[in-house]
């Protein structure tokens, strides 16, 4: 039987931490489906159509990984996607409580549907999209948290 994750997320942008939890991933199951959330609510710099060509470039490496674009609920679209798993990134004690709710919500919705929460390595712990963005919107250097050509694309975003 071929076990299917669904990773979750808006990834406004993927970072270094994202890439290298996929790629753990990528080793424990068969498919992961890297799923880029259009979340409008968030006010995502990158509209959705750069955010999955972003999320490709950076997991181009890996055989295993497919990435595309969703909006509405996740319940509905991982059994689509025929997804037994929900993969998430714990990178604190504070997620955990937000998780948890998620993960509860998710197996109402879907009682097939089990998450499965991985931690970042330690150079990775602190590293958030909103963090990413706020360095990057100030005028700091990402280049030690995202794939090169996030960075590339955030220097055009902010050249204009």
């Amino acid at each position: 039987m071929s076990v299917v994750a669904l990773y979750p997320g808006t990834f406004d942008p993927i970072t270094l931490g994202h890439v290298h939890l996929v790629e753990r991933a990528s080793l424990l199951f068969d498919k992961i489906v890297l799923s880029v959330a259009e979340s409008p609510n968030k006010k995502p710099l990158f509209d959705l159509e750069k955010r999955v060509e972003l999320a490709r470039k950076a997991t181009a490496h890996l055989d295993n990984v497919e990435v595309t674009g969703f909006s509405g609920l996740l319940a509905p679209f991982a059994r689509k996607h025929g997804a037994k798993v929900l993969l998430r990134g714990l990178r604190a004690v504070a997620d955990f409580e937000y998780e948890l709710q998620l993960a509860n919500m998710n197996r109402a919705l879907e009682p097939e549907l089990d998450s499965i929460f991985m931690t970042p390595v330690e150079r990775f712990s602190y590293v958030s999209s909103t963090l990413v963005r706020e360095v990057a919107r100030l005028g700091g250097d990402i280049d030690q948290f995202v794939p090169p050509d996030v960075a590339h694309a955030f220097k055009e975003a902010y050249q204009n």
